[in-house]
């Protein structure tokens, strides 16, 4: 398992279209996939807990994954955040 933090730069954050194209992402992978945000952790495939987190511009997460290509998971959903994967 790893973790990687992240700030989100994307705007307006992991919003609606945002968090639907960030979910799609995390589906590319077989690893189990979180995103964290303060206390809480939602399942980074699920477009409702993505969303329940409010991701806000600016806000920095910590994104986890535990699986066989957990390494790629977490670089390819730094880089959506970032801004970079669009």
């Amino acid at each position: 398992m790893i973790e990687k933090t992240a700030e989100v730069k994307i705007k307006p954050g992991l919003q609606a279209r945002q968090a639907a194209l960030f979910v799609q992402e995390a589906n590319r992978y077989t690893s189990d996939l979180y995103v964290k945000r303060e206390q809480r952790q939602v399942n980074a495939k699920s477009i409702m807990g993505v969303m329940s987190l409010a991701i806000a511009q600016g806000s920095t997460v910590t994104l986890v994954a535990d699986g066989g290509d957990e390494q790629q998971a977490v670089d390819a959903l730094a880089a959506f955040v970032h801004g970079e994967h669009q």
